[in-house]
């Protein structure tokens, strides 16, 4: 494969893959998260293997943010700096996954951390509100209020902010710029990892009867995220989000790990971002477990991958200032 992408994943993640798919899964499968002690321990279990396994915090800085912006709305997250970053004129906008319901900045902030050390640029993360005590549309309408409070309050251009999420941060991604607002004034770029589209997981339960995910079934990820969604029409435009039909998307980098039932999302994702006239890149690597790149002691390949999305993030900022130029 191009782009340095091996044409088969690591000895060490492959391994790391077989364990999972003895352990996590089987796991994953007896929690049961309307319960809850079910979804208290997949918390615990999630946050100890982002902190075991994730990149060192060595030299990070955290800044706690809690504030209310002039028309009520809180927002409520955190700034972390890699080592040496200070503050800079653009930003990294991330939006956490969870499946709506199990992570926040603070499981995160080792990925956080070593993408700001890769960028020398800050990254705002946002708290947003957890299912199934709020459920949709609340996280995403904390991710909006996360975006006007950058823009507003903080007076970060749009062309200055990537946007950047993983899991369902994806999807939540995606929802902000389909909002015709921000389309019109859209970030430098747009990077995830391991993207969330289909909320019904139906594309998931193709991909799992070719192969199974190492950490999870698609029907217990189902039921993790209809603790956001319960009850709704599945076909709701803020739900299933019509990206092929919307406007299109700013430059585009989608990876996803080859051993994932949400490699097809991706793919079905990057063929949306295209047909609506954007531009996308999308990396499958091979053997790779769902958001590989926050387990760089498990994954020897989630630093090359981080390497190449940090690129990816720098040369579409030096694109925008170009084009500001001459537009000026």
């Amino acid at each position: 494969m191009g782009d340095g992408i091996p044409a088969r994943g690591s000895l060490r993640s492959r391994a790391a893959a077989a364990v999972s798919a003895l352990t996590l899964r089987q796991i994953s499968a007896i929690l049961p998260p309307e319960r809850a002690w079910g979804l208290w321990a997949s918390r615990q279990i999630v946050a100890t293997i982002m902190d075991v396994f994730g990149p060192s915090l060595a030299g990070a800085s955290v800044e706690p943010v809690d504030c209310v912006l002039p028309d009520g709305r809180r927002v409520v997250g955190e700034w972390v700096r890699g080592a040496g970053v200070e503050n800079a004129h653009s930003v990294v906008y991330f939006l956490h996954g969870s499946g709506f319901a199990l992570c926040s900045p603070r499981t995160h902030r080792r990925l956080t951390a070593w993408l700001s050390r890769l960028t020398g640029l800050s990254v705002f993360c946002i708290d947003y509100r957890l299912a199934p005590r709020y459920r949709f549309p609340t996280a995403a309408d904390d991710v909006r209020a996360g975006w006007d409070w950058l823009v507003t309050s903080c007076g970060v251009a749009p062309e200055s902010i990537v946007l950047a999420g993983d899991s369902a941060g994806g999807h939540l991604a995606v929802d902000l710029l389909l909002q015709p607002d921000v389309a019109a004034a859209h970030p430098a770029a747009l990077v995830l990892f391991s993207p969330l589209v289909d909320l019904t997981f139906s594309l998931a339960a193709k991909v799992e009867q070719r192969r199974t995910d190492p950490a999870i079934r698609a029907a217990d990820a189902a039921r993790l995220v209809g603790l956001y969604s319960r009850g709704l029409d599945p076909a709701h435009p803020r739900l299933k989000l019509d990206v092929a039909g919307g406007p299109a998307l700013p430059p585009t980098l989608i990876q996803a790990g080859g051993a994932e039932m949400l490699v097809e999302d991706a793919r079905s994702l990057a063929e949306d971002i295209r047909a609506a006239g954007g531009d996308c890149e999308l990396q499958v690597w091979p053997n790779q477990v769902h958001v590989f790149q926050a387990l760089p002691r498990l994954s020897p390949e989630a630093a090359k991958a981080m390497a190449y999305a940090a690129r990816f993030m720098a040369n579409a900022l030096a694109a925008n200032v170009v084009h500001a130029g001459k537009a000026g």
